[in-house]
């Protein structure tokens, strides 16, 4: 296996961890229920759909920026060796919350004491137009708190800037990212799973979520920072 296979798995172990984050789910899950309750399934469908397909647009293109203003300031092999440590501290952070949910003053996603203030702009929503929209701004609430495999990732590639690989990649890493969110929404409308089974098995799931997401980023920390 050689550099860029391992780089190639790294980045999709980070994807993963991304993308089974509670976070996104639980964001998804409360969309789908408030255009549920209009009672139109073809809608909630699409917006679901327009609101995976912003939170795409917008990581993509945030990748894009910051690994541009770390190729402009020079530093990348700084950047570089700091992603490794930025990885092993996520996934300490994972397994505390594997081990002991909530405790320590934080948890590796959204903090609660944003949560009220992101359910009340997705519970403004009615059409998929507004879900698309408010997509982006959940993204912000999202990155500080939940974005650490992909800051990883974008010191990864910062490490030597050659954009007719670093676009592919960022597109494959966010296409890993979306996919629960699209098979999500698609099980909804099928109506194979409901938004109260799929709020019920996050909550059932998410230390084991956490672990999973703890063991991959130790796992891949380490690797940067042996080489």
């Amino acid at each position: 296996m050689n550099g860029l296979d391992i780089s190639l798995a790294a980045i999709a172990g980070a994807a993963f961890v991304d993308s089974i984050n509670p976070c996104a789910i639980a964001v998804l899950v409360i969309l789908l229920t408030t255009l549920l309750l209009q009672n139109k399934k073809k809608r909630a469908l699409i917006g679901g759909l327009c609101f995976t397909l912003s939170i795409f647009i917008s990581y993509f293109m945030f990748g894009i920026g910051i690994i541009y203003t770390i190729e402009v300031s020079g530093l990348s092999l700084l950047i570089y060796r700091f992603v490794g440590i930025l990885a092993v501290l996520i996934g300490i952070a994972n397994l505390k919350d594997a081990i002991w949910y909530g405790k320590g003053g934080f948890v590796m996603e959204i903090p609660m004491s944003w949560r009220p203030y992101m359910k009340k702009l997705i519970g403004g929503v009615t059409s998929p137009i507004g879900a698309f929209l408010i997509g982006f701004l959940v993204m912000l609430f999202e990155l500080p708190c939940t974005g650490g495999p992909y800051f990883f990732v974008i010191g990864l590639l910062a490490k030597d800037v050659n954009w007719s690989i670093i676009i592919p990649i960022l597109i494959f890493y966010n296409l890993i990212f979306i996919l629960p969110l699209v098979v999500l929404t698609f099980l909804i409308y099928a109506g194979h799973c409901t938004v109260e089974k799929a709020s019920e098995w996050k909550d059932k799931n998410i230390k084991t979520l956490h672990l999973i997401a703890g063991i991959v980023m130790i796992s891949i920390g380490i690797w940067v920072l042996m080489n």
